[in-house]
């Protein structure tokens, strides 16, 4: 009997030592998660595929982190979907839900920056715009908001050493003020060559909130396909605002910009991008004290971006950055300036 036994233990052994392999393979960069398809996830077929896709879940990626409720809304049955996010999760190497703060940190130490090309705000940001956070930039018309989203699209493509991540950008463009001639000029400034700049940043205009989220589901193929590190919405709320005017619609709108901030959210984790967002200011009437301006969008806002920012124009050209939330920063302000070459230290 003890003989019979031997080689039965053996045989496990042997297949944990090949589960195990093809885990730390699966999970290393021998074998990226881009190399599968939705099809090759268990219990999922071609037609199952398809309406994943179409519904914004184009890579493994999408459908290892979704929820089983937002899954089971696209195949029906929320039993199926727990099963192919289990088996998606699997794929990816995954099943281990807890860690250490300890190792945690070491993994937030691989968290890269993209520097703002200018030494304040760079200070402000302690190193400058996070990578898997959202960014928010809030302010008046003219504070600067979109001159530093065409800044962001230059930085990014530096080499790591000057501040960059040799990688491209994507711009949203709600409001039609994305100029490609101010990227040229800053792309000049930065040694850039301006047609390569160019090249870098990919752009799309969008015309309505269903359009915007949809760009966002776009994007999550692009960065599958090219080396892109920022996401930029310039600007998140202005869509939502004109679309559903009214107390008696504010419900279904900020149902719908919550959906969208946790989409970019996911974007950022799932992608290791940085995304930054702008947003618009609005005055309460109710305010007789103090600044009655306070950012668009409300708490779904507030309480889904990483980082929030304040801008605000100062005198003789001056703008002012303060950093209004956030997990890790201090509370405080910044100066700077907006040139031909772009933004600038005093």
């Amino acid at each position: 009997m003890s003989k019979s036994r031997a080689p039965r233990r053996r045989v496990s052994e042997q297949e944990d030592e090949f589960e195990e392999e093809l885990i730390r393979k699966l999970s290393s960069e021998e074998c990226p998660a881009s190399q599968f398809d939705l099809e090759d996830i268990e219990g999922v077929g071609r037609i199952t595929a398809e309406k994943l896709r179409k519904s914004g879940y184009v890579t493994l990626k999408d459908v290892a982190f979704a929820s089983v409720r937002e899954l089971a809304e696209v195949i029906g049955s929320e039993e199926r979907a727990k099963n192919i996010i289990l088996s998606a999760q699997k794929l990816l190497g995954g099943g281990r839900h807890f860690i250490t703060a300890k190792e945690y940190y070491e993994q937030r130490r691989g968290i890269s920056y993209i520097s703002t090309g200018c030494r304040a705000l760079d200070e402000l940001l302690e190193g400058g715009v996070e990578t898997k956070a959202v960014t928010e930039f809030i302010g008046e018309f003219g504070a600067g908001k979109t001159q530093l989203c065409h800044q962001l699209c230059v930085m990014v493509q530096l080499p790591p050493e000057k501040g960059g991540l040799s990688a491209g950008a994507i711009y949203i463009d709600t409001e039609g003020t994305f100029r490609p001639e101010r990227v040229i000029q800053m792309a000049r400034h930065r040694g850039l060559d301006p047609e390569e700049a160019l090249q870098n940043v990919i752009y799309a205009r969008a015309y309505n909130s269903d359009h915007q989220m949809l760009l966002v589901d776009e994007a999550k193929k692009i960065i599958e396909e090219r080396p892109i590190r920022l996401v930029v919405v310039d600007s998140l709320v202005s869509h939502f605002r004109a679309e559903y005017p009214g107390r008696e619609l504010l419900a279904a709108r900020q149902q719908k910009l919550n959906r969208h901030v946790h989409q970019l959210l996911s974007l950022a984790d799932i992608y290791d991008v940085a995304v930054v967002v702008t947003n618009q200011v609005v005055a309460s009437p109710d305010v007789f004290w103090g600044n009655p301006l306070r950012p668009a969008g409300g708490n779904i806002v507030a309480h889904g971006c990483t980082y929030r920012v304040w801008l605000k124009k100062s005198k003789e050209g001056k703008r002012i950055a303060r950093i209004i939330d956030s997990p890790k920063h201090a509370e405080r302000e910044v100066a700077f300036r907006i040139t031909e070459n772009g933004i600038e230290d005093l």
